[in-house]
């Protein structure tokens, strides 16, 4: 089946021109030209990855991005004229997978789109297979397990939760703030210190198990996510 692209952009002769690229590249592409519409076109159909212009009338693109990421875990990734560091970051934290500058070639454009899709398609094979392996380490998603080398994590559950959540999107950067209302739920109460220790937990215990595996990254303003070396 050929992959499913939303492009989300309110200038219509640009998007159009992006499409019939991608089209010409064997994708299956739709187009939306504000939010509405692209909320209509997901609840149709979910997409395997979402371009997103940044800078729209009413809901920005970031907004979006907030208010769908619990829906829709595909790849997306942002496009905006906007090239500052913190709108990268801001972008990255509200659940963007990528982030490219205006004007862009279409040639990266491809590059990256595709990159994404090939690492959605070995997550997808992880999940399914219920067994992440990742260098020395195995994680038994059914059997809420991490072992490496056959040898048993001590992790509690909540440890367990992080790095199950990371490790099945390996690249994707998820905001402290996100971690913690999927591990501990959106009632709970806490800050981004609980994510910090518990993330500093997981990685002495890995560190003891195997002292040469670096698997959960810091990227720094936003929040982690798990290494992609496969």
């Amino acid at each position: 089946m050929r992959a499913s692209i939303l492009l989300v952009d309110d200038e219509e002769e640009m998007t159009e021109f992006v499409r019939d690229a991608l089209e010409d590249e064997g994708y299956a592409v739709r187009a939306a030209y504000n939010v509405e519409q692209a909320e209509r076109l997901i609840s149709e159909r979910l997409p395997d990855l979402i371009v997103l212009d940044v800078m729209m009338p009413g809901t920005d693109g970031f907004q979006f991005c907030k208010q769908v990421r619990d829906s829709v875990d595909c790849p997306i990734i942002f496009v905006s004229a906007r090239e500052s560091e913190a709108d990268r970051i801001y972008g990255l934290a509200a659940g963007g997978d990528d982030y490219i500058v205006k004007p862009f070639s279409l040639r990266e454009l491809k590059a990256r789109i595709e990159a994404h899709l090939r690492r959605e398609r070995r997550s997808i094979q992880r999940r399914d297979s219920g067994l992440l392996k990742f260098g020395s380490y195995t994680i038994d998603v059914r059997g809420y397990e991490l072992r490496c080398q056959g040898q048993t994590l001590p992790l509690t559950n909540r440890e367990f939760a992080i790095v199950e959540l990371l490790a099945l999107h390996p690249g994707q950067v998820f905001a402290r703030e996100h971690i913690y209302e999927q591990v501990w739920g959106m009632d709970a109460f806490g800050d981004d210190a609980t994510v910090t220790e518990h993330i500093k937990n997981i990685r002495a215990k890995m560190a003891a198990a195997d002292p040469d595996s670096r698997w959960i990254e810091t990227v720094w303003g936003v929040g982690y996510k798990w290494g992609d070396r496969s």
